[in-house]
């Protein structure tokens, strides 16, 4: 079963308030931080972060109005919501240090790797949420996929997909097997894109464009691509149709695409990605 969302959730948390502790103040949690409080999911007052560094601590409080704290067994004291935001080879000892929340506490991970078993194992606990934001949730365009235990209930599910979909997009499943899946194509996929514009970027400077120029045109033209394949709701090979005229340039560059095998690296990429994911 997959569910998907947009997450603007119009102020739902105003009849559905919680506290929520954040273990680990890095890019991504302070990604959440920031997005909760961009769509008025949560207030300031509302959260806590626990982190190790004293300047992530400070520039959280200073920038956002979050409490901050070094000890996590504290943070998590009065929260409904615990989102565990470290990096995997520290989850062990953050487990260690919040083992067994109480009954009606929920736990949010978004560690890499961690399957809902081992999180169950490791905080003794059954009320649990995995779930795999991608990069751009730093700006609120993220893509996440997430999935629960059994012992979730409903309503603690309707508070997750809340605060997940502050981040941008998300899809729910059943499965956990497609988290894996999720890591290798939306996880990792940025970069992907992120390589494209650059070799783009570049092959406009080798033609001879200015690279401010170049990256302007790349920029605007993925944008609008990918807007007008969600927007029109046509087969990408459709619109791509559309754009190649016979014997055109377009049909010349996409020939070259083809002889170095672009679609074949893709694959193998992405394939590789889930391999790797399933290993962590």
């Amino acid at each position: 079963m997959i569910e998907a969302g947009k997450g603007r959730n119009d102020g739902i948390m105003e009849k559905n308030k919680m506290r929520i502790a954040f273990i680990g103040g890095g890019a991504m949690g302070e990604a959440m931080v920031k997005c909760l409080l961009t769509e008025k999911v949560a207030a300031p007052q509302d959260m806590v972060v626990s982190d190790i560094s004293p300047v992530r601590r400070e520039l959280l409080s200073r920038e956002y109005g979050v409490s901050t704290l070094a000890d996590n067994r504290k943070a998590v004291a009065n929260a409904d919501l615990i989102v565990l935001a470290v990096k995997p080879q520290n989850l062990p000892q953050v487990m260690e240090e919040i083992k067994t929340p109480s009954p009606e506490q929920l736990v949010l991970s978004i560690v890499a790797g961690a399957t809902l078993s081992s999180l169950c194992q490791g905080l003794n606990h059954s009320s649990v949420i995995r779930a795999m934001p991608n990069m751009p949730a730093q700006i609120g365009e993220g893509m996440t996929i997430w999935t629960t235990t059994a012992e979730t209930e409903q309503k603690q599910k309707e508070l997750a997909q809340a605060v997940l979909g502050a981040l941008g997009k998300e899809i729910y499943v059943t499965d956990e097997k497609y988290l894996g899946m999720a890591t290798a194509l939306s996880g990792s996929g940025p970069a992907y894109v992120f390589l494209f514009i650059e070799a783009l970027v570049d092959a406009g400077v080798h033609i001879g464009l200015p690279r401010d120029m170049a990256q302007e045109l790349v920029i605007q033209t993925i944008l609008g691509s990918t807007l007008t394949v969600e927007k029109t709701g046509k087969h990408p090979a459709d619109l791509r149709n559309m754009v190649t005229s016979p014997g055109g340039t377009t049909t010349e560059a996409l020939l070259q695409l083809e002889k170095g095998g672009l679609r074949s690296l893709l694959l193998e990429a992405v394939a590789a990605a889930y391999k790797k994911a399933e290993r962590l």
